[in-house]
């Protein structure tokens, strides 16, 4: 295929998986502080369904797609951190990561390390980033802490707990199968809940002598909203970070003084990397703790682009595990 002629996925209206649609497109030669990016590792988050499912809504039609790793193949006016033939990755805001290639705003990308394979940085920079801010700058976890971690298991609670762990904190995750509970133990989990199996709230007060967590970081959602009221200490807080089971609503202030005193936060990933300082701060963090081992990264599953409907179904119905990325 031309280095010109780029193959994308895209949505004209919003639903399920069914709505994406994969089609080719002539490159123009990039802009004013743009680059054309080469993708050779693409990231799948549950971010990319809120956009094509309209939780998150976003002008159609639209790319999709946050994160990729990928090399420079020219560069725009103006643009004079980067190169030809660097190495480069991205976690957004900028969607349209579904593509073989694609002009990108050069604001939006940083440089890999060498250190760093381009299948690790599509599978953990968006990821990495995201758990940096929660635990780091969101929640400030501090040693010697009770934490929750639902979804102990996917992507982004995996790297929690090994980050969590790293930062010396206590944790306690969910997950839903036997097989996830031994992916979250094998991350550093101290204390692992079948949420099928038994009550979640109650046994974290009894893994905690009553007190309950510091902290809850929840990305499921709906579904363990009251596990997550129920299990946070007096003056706790949880951090509503996901929606995999669907959004919360109808929220009742009141319920955070009977359960408490308690906070909750719901956080965005750009407001915590808003300018060039905050994202080379936390991406260096990040890569920091990916260099001395203190996270790794499992890329569960590996699609083609070409088949990105079936990647988007067994993600929504939490069929993967670990990170999982998209080959051009």
């Amino acid at each position: 295929m031309p280095s010109d002629i780029a193959r994308r996925a895209v949505i004209h209206c919003f639903g399920g998986p069914e709505v994406i649609e994969i089609e080719d497109v002539v490159l123009p030669p990039p802009g004013q502080g743009e680059v054309r990016m080469r993708s050779t590792a693409i990231g799948l988050n549950f971010i990319d369904a809120y956009h094509r499912s309209g939780l998150y809504p976003i002008e159609l039609p639209s790319g999709l797609g946050v994160e990729a790793a990928g090399v420079v193949e020219a560069v725009g006016e103006g643009v004079s951190d980067f190169a030809a033939g660097d190495r480069v990755c991205t976690f957004g805001p900028q969607r349209g990561a579904y593509a073989t290639a694609r002009n990108i705003a050069a604001s939006a990308l940083l440089k890999t390390p060498e250190s760093i394979s381009d299948e690790l940085a599509a599978a953990a920079l968006l990821k990495g980033c995201t758990v940096e801010f929660l635990v780091e700058r969101c929640a400030q976890v501090q040693p010697g802490e009770h934490v929750l971690v639902h979804a102990a298991a996917g992507g982004v609670g995996l790297m929690l707990v090994q980050w969590l762990k790293a930062v010396g904190a206590h944790v306690i995750g969910t997950v839903s199968t036997e097989e996830k509970a031994a992916l979250a133990r094998q991350a550093g989990a101290d204390h692992v809940v079948l949420y099928g199996n038994e009550e979640v709230a109650p046994k974290v007060r009894d893994l905690t002598g009553g007190k309950g967590v510091r902290v809850s970081f929840d990305g499921v959602g709906k579904d363990t909203w009251a596990a997550s009221l129920d299990s946070v200490a007096r003056r706790g807080l949880i951090v509503s970070y996901g929606n995999a089971s669907g959004p919360v609503t109808g929220v009742a202030l009141g319920q955070l003084a009977v359960k408490g005193s308690l906070f909750v936060t719901r956080p965005g990933l750009y407001d915590y990397y808003r300018n060039s300082a905050e994202r080379a701060a936390g991406s260096a963090r990040m890569f920091e703790m990916l260099d001395k081992d203190a996270i790794s990264v499992s890329i569960g599953q590996r699609y083609p682009l070409s088949n990105i409907v079936q990647a988007h179904t067994d993600l929504e119905a939490r069929k993967t595990v670990g990170s999982t990325i998209l080959l051009p």
